[in-house]
């Protein structure tokens, strides 16, 4: 990462120095804790000045339109206070000049404008650029005390410096060493006109707006991972119990032929006692049955019953829950491939909704799907998450086209639209299906492959589940 130095302020400044002096502030808006955007109007035109105070990528540069919108910033309906208080001081004030102080990573805005009975008054915004020191400082110049500041720091922070409003503004402490800063900014100059031209806004705008864009990304993708896998974790603890239940109630069965033994010899018993012994015909051994002494055999046989069939529900109720969270698994499984492969942040978009939704009804209208097109009209689509393969097989499949996926393993669908199906096609496909699945790395893995008529959507079934029948295999290397 290229750091913002002394340097490349006061090549910005130097640059764009004519525009700032005697601009107009027309709106102020602060998106998040660290960042901040003037609308500075100047020569009729307005710019969105961006001060950006992250210890990672602090910078200031006017953003261009398409920057703007890959920095992703969401503007607050209510206006943080360090906001409203710019807004109070600020809004329509005009900048008398703007200054860098010698070597130093500090731009001074100084403003012009006038307190609430009218006088004029001065007024400094410094936009300090020092890494996890940075901060925004409102001051006034007349008496040098802090009106506010974006970060407060008080003496539990700092034993050096203290920033806070109603106190004296003092500048950072210097730095040790020293930066011979014409004799390097010459240097600066030089080579920027050689390689990049003369525009050193565009630089920090186009490299801080990708920086923060693949930041952005990345904390997004993390945050899904751990989203789904966190239900994916739940949900198969859920089935391990599941299935222990299940086990533990498979013995039911025993209790309807206790019953039955019992009926059958209900006149060859005697009430009332701790056990029957009986021959059990249908495994040819004589086995003795516990009883409850203070019931009948009759009563005995009843209760076996009940327990039978207490069982026998809870044992149909177990493996419809237990069929349930398989499919659950497997979609959540699906949703994790899909985040895994996502490269920027409208893919991830794409399956917000799945991953805040338990179950996502079928959407509308998807776009982005991948389409590999021949010159006779054969069309192959790929879905990259299951909004996409939804919406592939209900609403782009044809009865006749050729569904592909991967066996027992997350990946994308794979559909085959062609006039003229061939075994050539068919490899191609079911090698796309592969290549776009969990397994692409696996040195053999099945790929099934059925005409769309095949495929079953169940009811409620999460999105993009099907099931299939008259299914054909093929194992790809």
């Amino acid at each position: 990462m290229i750091s913002f130095d002394s340097l490349i302020l006061k090549g910005f400044i130097d640059e764009n120095k004519e525009f700032i002096t005697g601009a107009r502030i027309n709106k102020i808006q602060q998106p998040t804790r660290r960042e901040l955007i003037l609308f500075l109007r100047s020569n009729g035109q307005t710019c969105q000045f961006h001060i950006n105070i992250d210890p990672k990528m602090y910078h200031v540069c006017f953003m261009s339109d398409e920057n703007s919108e890959k920095r992703l910033m969401e503007i607050p309906q209510k206006p943080p206070m360090f906001c409203m208080l710019l807004r109070k001081y600020l809004q329509n004030s005009k900048i008398a000049k703007v200054n860098q102080p010698d070597g130093e990573r500090i731009l001074e805005l100084f403003f012009e404008t006038y307190n609430e009975i009218g006088d004029k008054i001065y007024l400094c915004l410094a936009v300090e650029l020092m890494g996890k020191y940075s901060n925004v400082i409102l001051y006034n110049t007349d008496t040098n005390i802090i009106l506010g500041c974006a970060h407060n720091v008080g003496a539990d922070k700092s034993q050096v410096r203290e920033v806070y409003g109603q106190i004296p503004y003092t500048y950072p402490p210097k730095h040790s060493s020293k930066y011979f800063i014409e004799e390097r900014y010459g240097f600066l100059k030089s080579f920027k006109q050689k390689i990049f031209g003369n525009n050193v806004n565009s630089l920090i705008d186009n490299y801080y707006a990708t920086l923060t864009y693949k930041a952005k990304f990345k904390a997004l993708k993390s945050e899904y991972l751990a989203l789904t896998n966190q239900k994916l974790k739940k949900c198969e603890k859920s089935l391990n119990e599941m299935n222990l239940q299940l086990k533990r109630s498979e013995n039911y069965d025993k209790f309807r032929l206790y019953g039955d033994l019992l009926m059958a010899n209900l006149y060859n018993l005697k009430d009332y006692t701790n056990e029957a012994k009986v021959f059990d015909y249908e495994n040819n051994q004589g086995i003795t049955i516990p009883l409850k002494n203070t019931k009948t055999v009759k009563e005995n046989a009843n209760d076996y019953y009940k327990k039978y069939n207490k069982g026998k529900t809870a044992g149909i109720k177990l493996s419809e829950l237990i069929e349930e969270n398989k499919q659950n698994k497997e979609y959540l499984e699906s949703i994790l491939y899909s985040v895994e492969i996502a490269k920027n942040i409208d893919d991830l978009k794409e399956i917000e909704q799945e991953i805040s939704t338990p179950h996502p009804a079928r959407l509308p209208m998807c776009e982005g799907i991948f389409c590999i097109q021949k010159p006779d009209g054969t069309r192959i689509y790929i879905g990259k998450n299951n909004k996409q393969n939804d919406y592939i097989i209900s609403k782009l499949a044809g009865d006749e086209d050729l569904w592909f996926h991967t066996k027992d393993c997350p990946g994308s669908h794979v559909l085959l639209k062609s006039q003229h199906i061939t075994d050539d096609l068919i490899l191609e496909c079911a090698k796309l299906a592969k290549e776009n699945s969990q397994g692409k790395n696996s040195s053999k893995i099945g790929v099934i492959y059925t005409k769309r008529k095949y495929l079953r959507k169940p009811p409620k079934a999460n999105l993009g589940y099907v099931t299939y029948k008259n299914e054909k295999e093929i194992v790809i290397d």
